[in-house]
């Protein structure tokens, strides 16, 4: 790896195109760099929420295990048809959802991102999520996939929104819900239309 990136700047993907992983070149825009650059780009997102947490704080290793799995899924993008997310990685993350979500009260309705710097960017990491997991799902139609890297996806935003919800309803912080309004369909003006006389 020391020797791969001692250079920055190659100019060969000047051309469109880029390298994957097992030699073969794609363009840019095809839709497997596409997953792979949303699994960089949750990465980042995940990045951004560790350095709004307090220093020590336990999510903080939740989330770093996180950008392992989700640089090994842009590995396994990298290289068509290997597989290195598998059920175990979608295990962890259901047990650990149900640890967190033990303690929360239920939804009585929908909930806005916010609460916190902290809850606001960890929703903006879900919504980023499940944009990678449309861009999956999409890759599946076209070319094989490892289907355990789209339940990977799915469950990891559910666990996104579980922990908004904690860390929004930690130190005090609340929940913002969203307040639902009726809205009554207008009666018809027709002072506008012409009048028609017999």
């Amino acid at each position: 790896m020391g020797n791969r990136l001692s250079k920055i700047y190659t100019r060969t993907g000047d051309d469109g195109s880029t390298g994957l992983a097992d030699g073969n070149r794609i363009a840019k825009n095809a839709q497997r760099v596409e997953a792979m650059g949303m699994a960089d780009e949750l990465n980042c997102h995940i990045g951004v929420l560790i350095e709004t947490l307090p220093s020590g704080d336990s999510l903080i290793d939740t989330f770093r295990r996180i950008q392992h799995h989700l640089f090994d899924l842009g590995g396994e993008f990298a290289i068509p048809g290997s597989k290195v997310i598998s059920d175990n990685h979608i295990e962890w993350l259901e047990q650990t959802l149900d640890e967190y979500n033990t303690d929360l009260p239920p939804l009585k309705n929908f909930i806005l991102p916010g609460g916190c710097p902290a809850a606001a960017q960890c929703h903006l990491a879900r919504a980023v999520c499940r944009r990678a997991e449309r861009v999956v799902v999409a890759l599946g139609h076209e070319d094989s996939i490892n289907t355990a890297s789209r339940h990977y996806l799915n469950r990891l935003s559910d666990l996104l929104f579980v922990i908004a919800r904690v860390l929004a309803r930690r130190d005090g912080s609340q929940e913002i819900l969203w307040e639902q309004k009726k809205i009554r369909p207008r009666r018809p003006d027709f002072s506008h239309q012409p009048q028609i006389t017999p």
